[in-house]
């Protein structure tokens, strides 16, 4: 399905040249443009920039509850896009030239840059052309990825058609007349990109700041997942396990230091990071249903969060060792999204196996009970519980309103700022945030429906 007719040339040109030095910042290696990628060495060098293609989006994050600002930190956010954000607010949610928007879309066009050139750097070395090819896929898959799940509703197999999807960029021409796509079609290309990389990455990365084959089968798992097509997201999951089932073990976890995970950990299928002033532990205190769900002999408890006192608990668990997040992709997830999709199906021993698998390494030695259940629903249920805790702050909340209230949940969100209540309904159109303004002015595409 086809909408507005725009030039993603100049949306883009906003996005990616929003000061003065972007000139510089577009010339990668050597001093040379992006345009002159001419060897493998060239395009490696490009998706290694780590400050570009390994930063993601952080207003999935923000917009969830995870966590709460007090009156005090809300008031002294600097940005007031921010305080937009927290309070899902119906327009003026973000500065196109500053803002998610400009991060992911930068990542797609350095993708895409890799991606032209590639067509004419000769694959005398097939591995290593391929591996180059498929990071690109992936990273440009993962960013469309951020892009769906932050500016259109959740994927629902009866409306895809018609929902608004995003603009999908596929190749560096700024000049090229795009469309927005539908939500389906958006979809569409996120799991085409995926599945292509997938078939052409290596089982182990060089380093997991670069995708592997891995990586791209937990991506497709937890797209899969949003998406709710439960059979193909347990596929993906069981792939990426085949390759990467490593779990670390909490007990042998220092919890001394600030931030106690060490970055890549074993679990770290791949690593990306997101951060926002909204998600600094000054500011982001731990929603109090969230800390609740932990036990004492639960050593997430203690791993993930530091006591502030006055019951006020502040996020430190980050797999990037640091005040960012980890958006990356870990085989914790994949156990998790292989329990409840077997849980879905019935099968309630495989997936408390699964879930029993990765809990036992989440308690006090000696301590842990293995979980049971009546029936597969009940199953599916403690899955779900052990889900938000594990994942907490790891960028997969707000995908899980958005997919679970499909199914029914009514998670109804709240906020209370300046004694004033905000509320977020299950199913509401602001589970698409409004695009940028300055992109809509610019570019005469569709705002989504508010």
């Amino acid at each position: 399905m086809k909408y507005n007719n725009i030039s993603l040339g100049l949306i883009l040109m906003i996005v990616l040249c929003f000061n003065s030095s972007c000139k510089k910042e577009l010339e990668i290696k050597s001093d040379k443009s992006l345009s002159a990628i001419t060897t493998l060495e060239d395009a490696q060098a490009v998706l290694d920039q780590t400050s570009t293609t390994a930063i993601e989006p952080a207003s999935e994050e923000c917009s969830s509850d995870n966590y709460y600002l007090t009156t005090t930190s809300f008031n002294a956010l600097a940005a007031s896009t921010n305080r937009s954000i927290y309070i899902w607010d119906t327009y003026n949610l973000f500065s196109g030239i500053t803002s998610d928007w400009g991060i992911a879309y930068k990542k797609v066009y350095y993708c895409n840059a890799v991606l032209d050139a590639m067509k004419k750097i000769p694959s005398t070395n097939v591995s290593e052309w391929n591996n180059v090819e498929g990071q690109a896929l992936f990273k440009r898959g993962k960013s469309f990825w951020h892009v769906a799940d932050i500016w259109a509703l959740a994927f629902d197999d009866a409306t895809a058609d018609k929902d608004l999807g995003i603009p999908l960029r596929l190749n560096s021409d700024f000049n090229e007349v795009s469309v927005r796509a539908s939500v389906r079609e958006s979809y569409s290309q996120i799991i085409k990109d995926l599945k292509e990389a997938a078939q052409l990455l290596p089982a182990v990365p060089l380093h997991p700041i670069r995708p592997s084959k891995p990586a791209a089968y937990a991506l497709l798992s937890r797209v899969f997942l949003s998406m709710r097509r439960y059979s193909e997201a347990k596929v993906y999951a069981d792939s990426a396990l085949s390759i990467f089932p490593a779990l670390l073990d909490y007990n042998n976890v220092n919890a001394t230091p600030t931030y106690p995970f060490s970055n890549p950990n074993v679990e770290s299928i791949y690593v990306a990071t997101a951060g926002s002033s909204l998600l600094t532990p000054t500011n982001a205190k731990i929603d109090s249903n969230l800390i609740a769900l932990y036990s004492t002999n639960d050593l997430r408890k203690t791993l993930f969060f530091k006591s502030l006192g006055n019951n006020q608990y502040s996020f430190r668990g980050s797999y990037s060792n640091s005040n960012n997040h980890f958006s990356g992709l870990s085989s914790s997830e994949m156990y998790l999204i292989r329990a409840e999709c077997f849980a879905r199906e019935g099968n309630k021993t495989d997936a408390l196996n699964d879930l029993n698998t990765l809990l036992i390494k989440r308690y006090k030695s000696g301590t842990f009970i293995p979980v049971t259940a009546s029936d597969a629903s009940e199953a599916l249920g403690k899955i779900l519980t052990e889900r938000r805790k594990e994942l907490a702050f790891r960028f997969t909340r707000w995908m899980d309103i958005k997919r679970l209230n499909k199914e029914g949940a009514n998670i109804f969100l709240k906020r209370i700022v300046n004694v004033q209540l905000y509320e977020l309904q299950p199913n509401s159109l602001r589970y698409a945030m409004a695009f940028p303004e300055d992109i809509i002015s610019i570019s005469g595409m569709q705002q989504n429906p508010r």
